[in-house]
């Protein structure tokens, strides 16, 4: 008989282990495997003969393990309870499954569940992501909006009949998922990556109507968490009721109390709208005509000033003075030229009077050298000696005889 290789390095296609030979191999090595304390969640409980044969799912992924236990370890434990397992891997070999063998199952306190949670509360704010800038305001009217609840949910009802009852052209996509139970988490963070990922849509509801607080665990999810915080567009989270607080409506950028309260947010209500815009234009109305009225008083009240209703009065008191100086103006300068004419005719009758222009006139004439100077006596001049002889209208060339 052939020998087997002794490692699985060492198998080949020429020398392969046989199934039971790997299977055996596989249950020697699970078996040496110690103890181990797993979390999850109890679904498809069977008990029978004193067994107990349940399936210890994951509270955030699609996996889960077969365990086995004694009823007695089991206790009052029932289906759907988060607990905590202290078990010993073991290999069947035949049937080529993994199970856990229990020694011990205990139920996770409320208590444990919630200080989780606040510790997680504690480390996503410190981080920032409840922090008030990082909020994102919701459009006015958004066209388009997604909507992640559960399949048909009445929370999805009561956002989709109340936001259309508010604006009937809003629309809506909407993604059915799992709301609680450990596939909610993945579901609800993939369709808030979906819906972001639309450039149709404006704004995205979270919606689930409530419910205790095992229920609404996905929703304190560090993974869903920080996928709502990745979203860009706005988020609104309606999860629970007033008093339910999901770490998913801290990260959001909005929470609403219920699902109504989020179809009343998310768009406004037409008829209020309405109302308001014939508010609105009746204000603006009413202002423009008492801002008509004042301004008409005011007009009027200024043409009733005497310096409005007769604007010319008083320039026609300055322009009677300035007219009545003109004509002093005009008086005083008249006398001046008439006596500046009178001086001047008396001033031209002396001149003349004086001029020997007029001496020469009545015939008398002056006698000069021919260098000018006036001969007044014969001894000025000697025989042959020629002169100039002014006389009233010129000159005559003369000769000194003797």
């Amino acid at each position: 008989m052939t020998e087997l290789p002794a490692r699985a390095l060492e198998t080949t296609a020429e020398q392969p282990w046989p199934v039971r030979h790997l299977s055996a191999k596989i249950a020697e090595y699970v078996h040496r495997m110690p103890g181990v304390w797993v979390e999850g969640q109890l679904v498809q409980l069977n008990r029978r003969a004193g067994m107990s044969f349940m399936t210890l799912r994951d509270t955030e992924a699609d996996v889960s393990l077969s365990v086995v236990a004694h009823t007695r370890v089991l206790g009052e434990i029932g289906e759907g309870a988060h607990v905590v397992v202290h078990a010993t891997p073991t290999f069947w070999n035949k049937r080529g499954t993994l199970q856990l063998q229990a020694d011990t199952i205990r139920v996770v306190g409320l208590g444990d569940l919630l200080a989780r949670i606040e510790h997680l509360r504690g480390v996503l704010a410190a981080e920032g992501l409840f922090d008030a800038d990082r909020k994102v305001p919701l459009p006015f009217l958004p066209g388009v909006v997604g909507l992640v609840c559960g399949r048909e949910s009445k929370a999805e009802h009561d956002v989709v009949v109340n936001a259309r009852a508010r604006w009937p052209q809003v629309q809506f996509v909407i993604r059915e998922v799992a709301v609680q139970g450990p596939r909610a988490v993945p579901e609800v963070s993939a369709a808030i990556a979906e819906l972001d990922a639309d450039p149709q849509v404006e704004v995205i509801v979270v919606a689930r109507g409530g419910g205790s607080v095992e229920d609404l665990l996905p929703f304190s999810n560090e993974s869903l968490v920080r996928s709502a915080a990745a979203c860009r567009t706005p988020l609104v989270s309606a999860i629970g009721h007033e008093t339910d607080a999901p770490l998913l409506d801290l990260v959001a950028d909005h929470r609403a109390s219920t699902p109504t309260d989020a179809a009343k947010r998310i768009v406004p209500d037409v008829a209020e709208e309405r109302r308001r815009l014939t508010q609105a234009r009746q204000r603006t109305a009413a202002a423009v005509d008492r801002m008509l009225r004042r301004e008409t008083e005011r007009l009027a009240a200024l043409r009733s000033r005497p310096a409005l209703a007769a604007p010319t009065t008083l320039l026609d008191r300055h322009a009677e003075e300035v007219a009545r100086r003109l004509a002093a103006i005009r008086l005083g300068l008249d006398r001046v030229l008439s006596a500046g004419a009178a001086e001047l005719d008396r001033l031209h009758a002396q001149v003349t009077a004086l001029s020997p222009a007029a001496t020469l006139a009545r015939g008398y004439a002056v006698v000069q050298r021919p260098d000018g100077v006036v001969v007044r006596r014969p001894q000025d001049v000697a025989a042959g000696d020629p002169l100039r002889l002014r006389v009233a209208h010129g000159e005559i060339a003369a000769t000194v005889d003797r």
